[in-house]
């Protein structure tokens, strides 16, 4: 039996509704704009740009809103000081509906006391009371600071009155204040804020503990800073990296090694392991005092020197005393004494570990002592030691300060005999600085000995050597190498082209170049792709000439 179909109409088909004319299509849905990735490129544009071109890129950026976030992040990022001012008032005129408030003016705050422009730091909160923005806690911390740390402790003091007097102080102000009073010696004074900060309600954090713990340990009452760590883990506040090796280096120093075992033991339990300038002094006060350093070896497995019972060279009686010499000597910044071992080991061919020669130099080099770095260089590459590339690079920074080109061309030499890489930045920079002492012919040296390193930030570097000795025929020349080896020229190379061509005069060849640039840009404003390179170039070179 058949089933009758319930469906006695058949479907009618459904036509398309017509579209009406002049209904254009929907457009794709725009990629979203996130505040970092603006944030990220007005950063670049004012690190990488001097300010007669970041400014119009900056009006143009797509996606810069000026508000208070948007510029108080950007200024956080730490542009250079300069840039970052004329940005915080070109951010007040870009907009009619913007005006700075206590974020962006306490952003612009901090980067001038962090440079030091402390009489500038205080015309500026004096412009942002003058605008009726009331400054919070954070306004008036970054100033006690800053002050503080200028060496002006009465006039910080008194902004700490005004803070108590116009809002209420955090934690974090608390905490300043406690170690600024320290530091200037006003013991009591400090302990009263402290407990005034716990009469407020507010709950110390592990710095103001580390505040406290350090003035401790200072003042040699070593037991009591163990106490004061056992009332943080009964407040929830465990005691961190920082102020593990604080106290640590403190122990050694002072010679406290029942103090510092607990803290090593509680080091163990938490897998907190020491910096390794501190491991040695830890390593050398163990020592000293006949302590077994098992402890400080198992908590800092990385620093644990292995394999030398194995070494007949390492194992001799004789080279563990010298070893534990220098560190003694280098723990206690006697670079002079260090300086006059070594030269009685050079004639003896005894060997010391690469890494403890490179500590030496570096912190020699840090104390201001080059000397005792020179002659432990000298020394290690007599033996055969390969020196690492920090040790290198800190006695070259010494000697371009003090003019020694001589021996910088000497170290450079064996760094590169070593097979180690110069760097981009670094051998740039080195050619710049000699090019300014006006010692063309080391900086034209120094490029010659370049294998991987010889690209435009080193061509335009040696170019701006040989302007600035007046050779401007060697300049050009360089120039012509450089595109003959198939080099691209960036906006730093023709900034000291055109700067140095104007100078002596040659205002026809100098248009010709400006004229280049101009097609570059045109170029680049399509083709927004550029080298790591051409970036360095630039930051390097374009603000060079103001």
């Amino acid at each position: 039996m058949l089933r009758r179909s319930r469906r006695f109409l058949a479907r009618t088909p459904r036509r398309r509704q017509p579209k009406a004319a002049g209904k254009a299509e929907p457009s794709p849905t725009a990629a979203p704009t996130y505040t970092r990735d603006v944030v990220r490129r007005a950063t670049a544009i004012l690190r990488d740009h001097p300010w007669s071109a970041a400014r119009p890129l900056l009006l143009s950026l797509p996606g810069l809103a000026w508000d208070s976030h948007t510029v108080a992040r950007v200024l956080k990022t730490h542009p250079p000081l300069q840039r970052a001012f004329l940005f915080f008032r070109l951010a007040a005129a870009a907009s009619r509906t913007f005006r700075h408030d206590r974020f962006t003016y306490t952003s612009m705050i901090h980067l001038l006391g962090e440079a030091g422009r402390v009489p500038a730091m205080l015309r500026l909160l004096a412009e942002m009371l003058r605008a009726g923005v009331a400054p919070d806690a954070a306004t008036f911390t970054t100033v006690m600071h800053w002050l503080a740390r200028a060496g002006d402790v009465h006039d910080a003091m008194r902004v700490w009155a005004e803070m108590k007097a116009r809002s209420r102080p955090t934690v974090v102000s608390y905490t300043a204040c406690v170690k600024i009073l320290f530091d200037a010696g006003r013991a009591e004074e400090a302990r009263s804020v402290f407990r005034e900060m716990v009469a407020e309600g507010l709950r110390p954090t592990c710095k103001t503990y580390t505040v406290l713990i350090e003035h401790l340990a200072d003042t040699g009452k070593f037991e009591a800073t163990l106490e004061i760590m056992d009332k943080m883990k009964e407040a929830c506040v465990q005691p961190d990296k920082a102020l593990c090796n604080i106290l640590v280096q403190k122990c050694s120093r002072a010679g406290e090694t029942s103090v510092l075992t607990c803290i090593l033991r509680y080091m163990k339990d938490h897998f907190i392991v020491l910096r390794r300038p501190i491991f040695l002094e830890a390593l050398e006060a163990l020592k000293a005092s006949g302590d077994n350093d098992e402890l400080l070896r198992e908590v800092n497995p990385h620093l644990s020197y292995e394999g030398i019972e194995n070494d007949p060279i390492l194992s001799d009686q004789g080279y563990l005393t010298d070893r534990s010499i220098i560190l003694h000597l280098m723990s206690a910044n006697k670079w002079s004494a260090i300086e006059q071992m070594v030269n009685q080991m050079a004639p003896k061919n005894v060997k010391m570990e690469t890494h403890i020669l490179s500590d030496v130099i570096e912190a020699s080099c840090a104390d201001r002592k080059p000397s005792c770095g020179l002659a432990v260089m000298r020394y290690g590459l007599g033996v055969g030691c390969e020196l690492g590339r920090s040790a290198y690079c800190s006695l070259l920074g010494q000697y371009i300060r003090t003019g020694s080109f001589d021996l910088v061309l000497e170290i450079v030499e064996e760094l590169i005999k070593s097979c180690c890489n110069l760097g981009t930045y670094l051998s740039s920079v080195l050619i710049l600085r000699l090019g300014y002492a006006g010692q063309s012919a080391c900086a034209a040296h120094i490029f010659g000995m370049l294998t991987a390193d010889k690209n435009v930030v080193s061509y335009t570097a040696l170019i701006n050597a040989y302007f600035q000795a007046g050779k401007v025929d060697g300049a050009l020349d360089v120039f012509t190498q450089m595109r003959t080896n198939r080099i691209s020229a960036c906006l730093g190379t023709y900034e000291v082209l055109i700067h140095g061509l104007q100078k002596v005069g040659l205002k026809q060849e100098s248009d010709y170049y400006r004229r280049e640039r101009m097609n570059m840009q045109w170029h680049l404003q399509y083709h927004g792709q550029r080298s790591p390179e051409d970036t360095l170039c630039n930051h390097l070179f374009c603000s060079i000439h103001g």
